[in-house]
């Protein structure tokens, strides 16, 4: 009879150990996020903190900065920046630079006129000359850069003379060629808007995605005997995720909507983070930017890696520059010029991607040049001089990375410990 109690017992006290280890497994969560901080690993965190202080004084000085239109052109101009800068995150994991890719994006919108518009080529076929000149400049460097041992830093900032000096010839005595307002290009740079029950359904696309991968590696990790995230906080995250993302969607469609160029930017991130993320050419990238030589002779073709990097940054830098010549509606001796450059590295690196090779995101990219617009958007609404701007420009990015440098330091010295 002394049995039959325990034995009963026994259930009730398995649930309860069931739920122990659940909560401390979400409690687990929280500190080992607080550990990842303390270690250096701020992930997105910095960007999310600078954009809330951003909306907060912007919008406390004019109210119009968070108005929906508002929102939606800096979106537009978000687009043609951040695709430069998608380019940026790929030679800055291999701890190299690009400083011609303002020049190549104006080289690039300067054959989209002069090919079209003068020429008399269909728009597609000037698109994709100016694509083909933009890979073939990045392999270009990466050949300068694998043959012959020039810096990037040298070969590309020889490359933004040239390109300026190109983009100037071909546009002539002229220096500026208009484009077809009512031209499909122009008007998908100005005008063309995502239908609402479009960007809705694509709101729901990133929780879905997360529950299923979450879905799939907790049951990988459980089948091998291994902790594994639990499901209620699974959940959470993507019901948060979702519902922000809904409401940003709600909130912008109250204006004009989401413009279809920010989402071809969106789409790109995506696309590169992907790649970087669960491809062996993305493992190879953060290999060779960790350590170029280690990854020499784990047997990858270090090479061929630098090459596509250089390619694909120059390419996604004229695909910019065709996408500024659509939002301008026009090719002119300014197209690239000014803080293009600037705003490209800054994005990238304001949005996580480490200069010292190694780290980075696509969506880092994507972060950063909100940051930056809505830095931009903000001070010309204050009607202040272009001069702060620049100002204001150069110390974020001058705190970005000294966050790196610190956060990078913190890693190795948590690594020793």
């Amino acid at each position: 009879m002394s049995q039959n109690p325990s034995n009963n017992a026994q259930p009730t006290l398995d649930r309860s150990d069931e739920r122990v280890r659940h909560d401390d497994s979400l409690a687990a969560m929280a500190k080992g996020f607080v550990d990842r901080v303390r270690s250096g690993d701020l992930g997105m965190l910095p960007v999310a903190v600078g954009l809330v202080v951003i909306s907060i004084v912007f919008s406390a000085l004019n109210p119009i900065f968070l108005a929906p239109n508002n929102l939606v052109n800096l979106l537009f101009d978000c687009a043609t920046v951040g695709v430069i800068s998608l380019g940026i995150v790929c030679v800055l994991v291999l701890g190299e630079i690009d400083l011609s890719v303002g020049s190549m994006s104006g080289l690039a919108s300067a054959m989209v006129g002069v090919i079209w518009v003068n020429m008399g080529w269909p728009v597609a076929g000037a698109i994709i000359a100016a694509l083909v000149v933009g890979a073939g400049v990045g392999l270009l460097y990466a050949t300068l850069y694998n043959r012959l041992g020039m810096p990037s830093f040298v070969a590309t900032l020889a490359g933004l003379l040239a390109l300026l000096g190109l983009q100037l010839y071909i546009l002539g005595p002229t220096g500026s060629i208009n484009l077809p307002y009512a031209s499909p290009l122009v008007r998908f740079g100005q005008i063309l808007i995502m239908p609402d029950w479009l960007s809705y359904a694509l709101a729901l696309v990133p929780g879905l995605v997360m529950i299923g991968r979450g879905l799939r590696t907790r049951s990988q990790r459980l089948s091998a005997n291994l902790s594994a995230q639990p499901m209620r906080a699974l959940i959470l995250k993507a019901v948060v995720l979702t519902v922000a993302l809904e409401a940003a969607v709600f909130y912008l469609n109250l204006g004009r909507g989401i413009p279809w160029m920010f989402a071809l930017f969106v789409a790109l991130a995506v696309i590169l983070n992907y790649a970087l993320t669960r491809t062996k050419w993305g493992r190879s990238m953060f290999a060779v930017g960790g350590n170029k030589e280690a990854a020499r002779r784990s047997g990858i073709n270090v090479r061929r890696i630098y090459m596509s990097a250089f390619m694909l940054c120059s390419t996604l830098a004229a695909l910019g520059g065709i996408l500024s010549a659509s939002r301008l509606a026009s090719s002119s001796q300014q197209a690239g010029t000014g803080d293009v450059n600037l705003n490209a590295i800054a994005a990238a690196v304001i949005g996580g991607t480490s200069l010292f090779g190694g780290r980075g995101s696509a969506y880092s990219a994507l972060l950063g040049i909100i940051v930056i617009q809505a830095i931009s958007n903000g001070l010309t609404l204050l009607n202040l001089s272009s001069s702060l701007r620049y100002m204001i420009t150069g110390g974020v990015l001058a705190i970005a990375v000294i966050v790196d440098s610190l956060a990078r330091r913190s890693r190795v010295s948590h690594g020793r410990a």
